[in-house]
């Protein structure tokens, strides 16, 4: 009995050992399986999102862009513009006349400016204070007699007391010229005064060539008052042209305000001589007026930009003196205007001790035959007067 006992419970324990060993070898491969399954499932949704997003690119920077200076200006493009020319290695000197004889000229009222268009900017300033102050009605009216008698009187008079006599003219700088065609010139005018105080108005520059040889230019320069503008300055010139370029006869000048004035210049007998002084100049060849110089300039340079070298001197009647005026190349520039970016040759005409306080600045335009498009006039007490051209317009050549 208890040998049977002991052997069914061997047969149970061996029975058990084995179920053990064969629940161990299941359970090892159930964890095996799901151990595969499981990592198959981890890397699912790695592979999905690699085939969902879009490939990346890269691209190699070897250093970031830095931003330009603020102060830094933009490239200028290269001008489109005949070459400069080479200075003369010893200019040519222009003496001046001799100064008139005793008596002197009378000394200028105070506050007067003269000298080419760029000048009038004190001229206009002088009389614009009084202008706004008046009633648009009064701003359009003038003083004294009307300016054709004023104009007429001013042309025919003489002198009061004999003028001194002039000395031979001596021999001066020659140009080759080629006259602009007729046309006006508007410009708009911007001055601000040596206190800060600004003005602003416009100013136009025509001319017309004859056929007989005659020309005629007249500049005008007003203010805006109120709903009116007020012409303050007229400068009108007159006179042939040949192969000098322009030659003047009579210059009248007529601020609001004040009496006409007019400079002769005396072809029979050589001489420049002028209503509001005593002062006598011999006529040399090329003597120009204030109205005339700026287009003389621009004649020169039409006929061959090479003689804008060294200096080139002009002599010029004022309105009750004479002087030469000599201008120099500052260079090539690109300026803005309202007719928009114009490349420019730059002429200077700096101060001259004992004739002239004020520098003179034009800019003239190849790409528009040579015009002046911008002038610039900086007084000795540091006030500016600028013009820069709004429109240019063409005109019938027609009698003078």
């Amino acid at each position: 009995m208890s040998h049977a006992f002991d052997r069914t419970r061997r047969s149970g324990a061996f029975h058990s050992r084995r179920r053990q060993i064969v629940l161990g070898a299941v359970t090892v491969l159930l964890h095996l399986i799901a151990f595969d399954w499981f990592s198959g499932q981890l890397g699912l949704p790695q592979q999905v999102a690699m085939h969902a997003e879009p490939p990346m690119q890269a691209e190699l920077i070897s250093e970031a862009p830095q931003p330009a200076p603020a102060t830094q200006p933009p490239p200028q493009p290269k001008l489109d513009l005949p070459p400069l020319p080479e200075l003369d290695p010893e200019p040519v000197e222009v003496a001046a006349p001799p100064p008139p004889q005793p008596p002197q000229p009378e000394p200028a009222a105070p506050g007067d400016a003269t000298g080419a268009p760029g000048d009038i900017g004190a001229q206009v300033a002088d009389q614009a204070g009084a202008a706004g102050a008046q009633s648009p009605g009064q701003a359009g009216a003038g003083t004294g007699a009307p300016a054709g008698a004023q104009a007429q009187a001013a042309a025919s008079a003489a002198p009061a007391e004999p003028a001194a006599s002039a000395k031979p003219a001596q021999e001066v700088r020659r140009y080759k010229v080629d006259l602009p065609p007729s046309s006006e010139i508007t410009l708009n005018v911007a001055r601000v005064d040596a206190n800060g105080t600004r003005w602003s108005g416009e100013e136009s520059l025509a001319w017309q060539l004859g056929p007989a040889a005659n020309y005629r230019i007249q500049l005008e320069a007003g203010i805006s008052v109120v709903f009116t503008r007020v012409n303050l300055l007229t400068v009108t010139s007159e006179g042939t042209v040949g192969d000098d370029g322009f030659n003047p006869n009579l210059m009248t000048e007529k601020r609001r305000g004040r009496a006409l004035t007019a400079t002769h210049f005396n072809r029979g007998d050589g001489t420049v001589t002028f209503s509001s002084s005593q002062a006598k100049y011999p006529l040399t060849p090329g003597t120009q007026d204030k109205a005339s110089v700026t287009l003389q300039l621009v004649a020169i340079a039409r006929a061959d930009p090479k003689q804008l070298s060294g200096n080139i001197d002009i002599f010029v009647g004022e309105d009750r003196d004479a002087s030469v005026f000599s201008f120099t190349v500052a260079g090539q520039e690109q300026i803005d205007t309202p007719m928009g970016r114009i490349a420019t040759w730059h002429l200077v005409r700096p101060p001259k001790p004992g004739s002239y306080n004020s520098r003179l600045d034009l800019w003239l335009a190849p790409s528009y035959g040579w015009l002046p498009v911008q002038i610039r006039n900086l007084e000795a007490s540091g006030a500016v007067t600028t013009q820069t051209a709004r429109k240019i317009e063409p005109k019938n050549a027609g009698n003078s």
